[in-house]
């Protein structure tokens, strides 16, 4: 399932040509993904108490149209499970005709917080902990 959240583009978010800050679209994009886990039933400290927490291995984001101050953006987010340690986090960053303006597409791992190591099946983890579990289900 395609969670997403919305944005509107504030001006101290800018750069000096009037974007959209590069930076500024990882933001969106986390906020997008603890937003998913919030309305999954599991906010941050729920997830942090189970011994766990999410972990950020790789990310790329591809610029594909310029957002500007007062841009209202949709930030989608999908998680994408595979076998092993780790999972995929598919993101769009889209403009209000629908447009892509960005893709953001993350490899992520939970770690154990007390043995510092990925978990071995982070949907099961998440998804046994989570009241809305067809959410964090790509």
């Amino acid at each position: 399932m395609t969670f997403s959240v919305d944005v509107t583009v504030r001006g101290y978010e800018l750069d000096t040509q009037g974007h959209l800050n590069q930076a500024v679209y990882l933001q969106y994009a986390e906020h997008a993904r603890w937003e998913l886990l919030r309305a999954a039933g599991l906010p941050q400290d729920k997830l942090l108490a189970s011994g766990v927490g999410p972990v950020a291995l790789e990310t790329t984001v591809k610029f594909l149209r310029e957002l500007r101050g007062g841009d209202r953006v949709r930030v989608t987010c999908r998680f994408v499970y595979t076998e092993g340690k780790t999972f995929t986090v598919a993101q769009q960053v889209l403009k209000e005709d629908g447009t892509v303006a960005a893709e953001v597409t993350g490899v992520v791992g939970m770690l154990d917080l007390a043995a510092r190591k990925l978990i071995s099946d982070p949907a099961g983890h998440l998804t046994s902990l989570a009241e809305n579990p067809d959410l964090l289900t790509g």
